[in-house]
């Protein structure tokens, strides 16, 4: 028999808040819970050996009797990237636009779980009524076309959340946003507004994605030799402007980097990408054309140690090498944590002989995320009763919550989540009620949230100073040392060069054991204990440093 819930409206952040990325929202009302998103972000310095990084859904898990489904407003890693492990454990229907579910399609088929998801298609006319709540979208512009925000209607009255947006007024694929939407939602009254708050501290309105593509052209006119762009595969209004400079300017387009073949075979396939018959060419078909007859479209704008645009740069590419006289366009700006790899990639470049063209006032980048007046624009537009920023830093939504007031929000109905806050409206009234379990599952190689903050410290320690491992055979009857101690080290010190450190540290372990033994401490953990605390003490003393020692007994 199921539980009956009680009717309140709760707003569960379960990512995209104080961080950017993982974005991922859970609304539920009674017996019924819907999510916006399923997105990941990229580790940071700290998470050493990490690959990715998805939001923790044990508060979906322990309610997935509720979960009717899973809305995305648009195709990015952010909002996409956590989808394949969630539906692993979830198995709900997916809402999405077309080009969205297209770039899913291909992460669930990679997971092999593509067979067994359910993915229905959804357009800015859609109306989908699951349980106690009704959402519909409306159109908003972004840097990948198909980008939608979402209209929830509840028994509490309409929540609309935006997505990432910004307000192109002359955008690439001809496709203005929602704005009639938008202002019918407002003229209808809005119970509450989750806004994008990625550009909140950026003065003013960003520039239109036509603006790129103006200096995209300037470039494959004056370049000399091959032009190479390297830009987020995702960035499909990025990759049409390419392709459309390119086909102007008599050049054959290459694509490099699996994310990016993938990301322009299906937009190409689904018809958001307009692509001459013969412009594409394989990167084998390069070395037939003059150098100013080709342009490579590639992956690594972050400077990603895997991505196309770096494995150039070291040279070590199986399939394509930088020369000099190429010109390099890095079109996007660093992602936080990413500006010494992306530095690093760009003196590579231009050792080679490379001209790279990257500052921040070289026009070949513009943002996809709202600036402040935009951020405005949409509070206007909205008119909530009560604003939540969302998809920020904690400054960002800090800035967003200001901007809210300055468009005439009460500074009483504006709400600075974190994870796993419970905020709930019932009869109108609104209160954080509440935390639910929230935070990082991180995903390394095949396992998922088994590095936890244990292993991540200890990676940490054998980064930093190494390891000392320490081998002893002991007698099972008299308890005697057979043979060792033996000392192996691994990024501590050089052994050659160290043999007396290791030799004075070999006449320690034995000593301390035969201490501990005279006492009488016989069981393994206790020896253990003494011959590391000992040899920790010892190394330090030494060499200032703290390897991590790992004592190994074995019984004969």
């Amino acid at each position: 028999m199921s539980k009956n819930y009680s009717n309140k409206l709760s707003i569960v952040p379960l990512g995209g808040i104080g961080e950017i990325g993982k974005n991922m929202t859970a609304y539920s009302y009674g017996n019924d819970m819907i999510v916006v998103d399923a997105g990941l972000k990229f580790p940071d310095e700290e998470m050493l050996g990490i690959d990715i990084v998805i939001p923790d859904i044990s508060y979906l898990t322990d309610n997935k009797q509720r979960l009717r489904g899973i809305f995305i407003t648009h195709g990015h890693e952010d909002h996409i990237g956590g989808l394949p492990y969630v539906l692993k454990s979830l198995q709900v229907p997916v809402y999405a636009t077309r080009l969205t579910l297209g770039l899913i399609e291909g992460k669930l088929r990679e997971h092999g779980i593509l067979d067994q998801s359910k993915l229905i298609p959804i357009t800015n006319e859609s109306e989908v009524t699951l349980g106690n709540f009704k959402v519909s979208c409306f159109r908003v512009n972004h840097s990948i076309p198909d980008s939608v925000g979402f209209a929830i209607d509840t028994p509490e009255g309409v929540v609309v959340q935006t997505g990432d947006f910004k307000f192109d007024q002359t955008p690439v694929d001809g496709i203005h946003a929602d704005y009639a939407k938008m202002t019918a939602l407002g003229e209808r009254g809005v119970l509450a507004l989750l806004s994008d708050s990625t550009n909140a501290e950026r003065p003013g309105f960003t520039p239109s994605e036509r603006s790129v593509g103006a200096t995209i052209e300037r470039v494959f006119q004056s370049a000399p030799g091959r032009v190479i762009l390297a830009t987020f595969a995702s960035n499909i209004h990025r990759v049409q402007q390419v392709i459309r400079a390119a086909e102007r300017n008599g050049r054959k387009v290459a694509i490099v980097g699996r994310s990016m073949v993938n990301n322009v075979t299906v937009a190409k396939d689904l018809g958001y990408l307009e692509v001459e018959p013969d412009t594409l060419i394989e990167l084998e078909e390069l070395s037939r054309y003059e150098t100013h007859e080709v342009a490579l479209l590639t992956t690594g704008s972050q400077g990603e140690p895997m991505s196309a645009l770096t494995r150039m740069a070291r040279a070590t590419h199986r399939k394509v090498e930088i020369y000099s006289g190429d010109t390099v366009i890095i079109a996007s700006s660093p992602i936080p944590g990413n500006e010494k790899s992306i530095s690093r990639t760009i003196d590579l470049l231009q050792r080679i002989g490379a001209d790279v063209i990257y500052q921040p006032g070289s026009g070949v980048h513009v943002s996809g995320h709202g600036s402040q007046e935009e951020l405005k624009l949409m509070l206007n537009f909205i008119r909530p009763k009560y604003f939540v920023p969302v998809h920020g830093e904690f400054r960002m939504l800090r800035k967003h919550a200001e901007l809210a007031v300055a468009t005439g929000v009460d500074p009483d109905q504006i709400f600075m989540l974190e994870l796993g806050d419970v905020f709930e409206i019932q009869d109108g009234a609104p209160r954080v009620s509440g935390k639910v379990t929230a935070g990082a599952i991180l995903i390394d190689g095949l396992g998922v949230g088994d590095v936890g903050n244990i292993v991540l410290r200890d990676r940490k320690l054998l980064s930093q100073d190494g390891i000392l491992v320490v081998v002893l055979t002991m007698s099972k009857q008299t308890g005697q040392l057979l043979s060792g101690p033996d000392i192996i080290s691994r990024g501590f010190v050089y052994v050659r060069e160290s043999e007396e450190l290791l030799d004075e540290a070999n006449r320690l372990v034995a000593a301390t054991l035969q201490r501990l033994m005279t006492d009488r401490v016989s069981d393994w953990s206790g020896l253990k204990m003494g011959v590391r605390d000992a040899l920790t003490r010892f190394l330090y003393e030494q060499t200032r440093r703290r390897p991590m020692v790992l004592p190994i007994i074995m019984e004969v």
